[in-house]
């Protein structure tokens, strides 16, 4: 796992006013019903962010992190993947006793995409029909984020923070949408190898990638309370932000 209830990312470099912070209910495709998350900043959004969380769901964490998004100038969803299996958790978010492990490994790529393309139709129905969205994942979430790059999303790009090689799988040989890969230097996951190997291998079949190691860090390092990585997770923040602004319209 990623984060503890206690975590929270780092502030973004910019500030702005957040208009709006709500839980909702959304509907995917298939008429799964999942909680998310939906910031929005005062300004119009000129790109929006839909946030994949780690192997646990929608939790504290993530819902902070649609807000920073917001504070920043982006329109964000953080969603849930484990409706399917797992219902639509009182409060919205899963508890930190949640037992994540068979609802992760019932969830489905398929089912994953359906309920990222419900939030990104909901950050269009909110903002603007052609808003530029990226998916932007944290472990297993990273993971998704990252295997995005080859499918039918309409998505701009994608970024990952720790993901796993293994679960991009073959999906990596078709990546084609661009990408940014954090990856901490010390990942207790997937060794560093593992990742640059994936790198090459999606930059191979065509897709943009940006790869940014941060040598020395451990898995799950873009937290404030890492105050040994402030300075990386600045960097992180400068990445993923000029990543967003050349992806807006």
């Amino acid at each position: 796992m990623c984060h503890s209830d206690a975590s929270r990312p780092p502030a973004p470099p910019r500030f702005g006013e957040v208009v709006e912070q709500s839980f909702l209910t959304l509907t995917a495709s298939d008429g799964n019903e999942f909680a998310a998350y939906f910031a929005a900043p005062a300004e119009s959004p000129r790109c929006g962010v839909v946030i994949l969380p780690d192997v646990r769901g929608l939790h504290p964490y993530y819902v902070a992190l649609a807000d920073r998004f917001a504070e920043a100038g982006l329109a964000a969803v953080a969603y849930d993947f484990y409706a399917r299996t797992a219902g639509v958790p009182e409060g919205f978010m899963r508890a930190e006793d949640f037992v994540w492990e068979p609802h992760r490994d019932a969830s489905t790529q398929p089912g994953i995409d359906d309920d990222a393309l419900a939030s990104i139709n909901y950050l269009r129905t909110r903002t603007s029909p052609t808003l530029p969205v990226i998916t932007l994942g944290f472990c297993f979430g990273g993971s998704q984020a990252w295997r995005q790059s080859a499918g039918d999303l309409p998505i701009a790009g994608s970024v990952g923070f720790y993901g796993r090689p293994s679960v991009v799988g073959d999906a990596a040989n078709h990546a084609s949408k661009p990408v940014i890969m954090i990856i901490a230097g010390e990942d207790f996951g997937t060794p560093l190898p593992e990742q640059l190997a994936l790198v090459e291998t999606m930059r191979a079949a065509g897709a943009e990638v940006e790869a940014y190691v941060y040598e020395g860090a451990p898995h799950s390092f873009f937290d404030r309370s890492f105050t040994d990585w402030t300075d990386a997770c600045a960097d992180v923040w400068d990445h993923v932000l000029a990543f967003t602004d050349r992806l807006s319209v």
